[in-house]
């Protein structure tokens, strides 16, 4: 158990971070096991409305493919993947959009009303937050590739943060479901880190944070000494050329190399499955997880 002078230290450590902050926003890209553990899910709701009472300016994008695909398993449709992207058809960017707009988005907003957070929810085709065209699959054949047409997956044409604006200056805390809409009204399903990351620019955030499944990138995963607690541009490009990033970190990673291009001053990959991971990113001095920084 913590001592009261051991409490009033932690909350003495937090304040310089507190007073850089305040006013500011942050981006959270909010998936992975955080949203399927309730537990995890439980610290999550408690960190978003922390910073909200202490005066940032939280907006969270969140994901959903598990549960997507669980959902397809019970309407007896099996997901199929191409170079990673879920080959999407008419039936099935449907009921994408139920699960991550009507359900996930529905349910975060719910669980941080009942903190006292003003949460509004949001898809990507609310006041054309989101514009998105079609996405290719780049399929490679011995030395050759090729492009490969897999339905309503999108990639982030441009967004319209007006909304966003809006909200943030009436106190709201934004939560967006990765929809987009194309030029003829048609719904896309995009890779939630991809939007985060364009809003992120878009709102010059001061934070990026990307919520995933592992503690951050390690130039050998096998070699924990290796661990990398802060990249710049110029050395996340080499490693991804390199093949050092590879794999579902890739996206990741170029995530926050968008945002920080865009308008983002700090990117952060942090593990989401431990407790309180944004406060510990935030408030503490020694962070966790991987920066990403100009």
């Amino acid at each position: 158990m913590f001592s009261a002078e051991d409490k009033a230290a932690i909350l003495v450590e937090a304040l310089p971070y507190i007073q850089e902050f305040y006013g500011k926003t942050v981006v959270i890209k909010y998936g992975g096991n955080a949203m399927i553990n309730d537990g995890l899910k439980e610290k999550v709701m408690q960190d978003v409305a922390l910073m909200k009472y202490v005066g940032i300016r939280p907006v969270i994008v969140h994901g959903g493919g598990p549960e997507i695909t669980g959902f397809l398993k019970k309407v007896g449709k099996e997901s199929s993947f191409v170079s990673g992207l879920r080959v999407t058809d008419e039936e099935t960017v449907e009921i994408a959009e139920m699960v991550l707009d009507g359900k996930i988005n529905s349910e975060i907003v719910t669980l941080l009303n009942r903190r006292g957070v003003r949460a509004v929810g949001l898809s990507g085709k609310d006041a054309g937050l989101i514009q998105a065209r079609k996405k290719l699959a780049t399929v490679y054949e011995g030395d050759d590739k090729k492009k490969v047409d897999i339905g309503y997956v999108g990639a982030v044409q441009g967004v319209d943060i007006r909304i966003l604006e809006d909200l943030l200056n009436q106190g709201y805390v934004p939560v967006i479901a990765p929809i987009g809409v194309g030029e003829n009204g048609e719904s896309y399903n995009i890779n939630a880190d991809y939007v985060a990351a364009e809003i992120a620019g878009a709102l010059h955030a001061e934070k990026l944070l990307l919520l995933t499944d592992i503690e951050g990138i390690y130039k050998d995963f096998n070699d924990k000494s290796s661990f990398l607690s802060s990249l710049t541009v110029s050395e996340a490009h080499a490693y991804i050329k390199e093949g050092v990033i590879a794999g579902g970190m890739i996206p990741k990673v170029e995530a926050c190399l968008k945002a920080l291009e865009n308008g983002a001053s700090k990117t952060h990959i942090i593990d989401g499955r431990l407790d309180h991971s944004i406060i510990l990113e935030i408030f503490t001095s020694q962070g966790i997880g991987t920066q990403v920084v100009k």
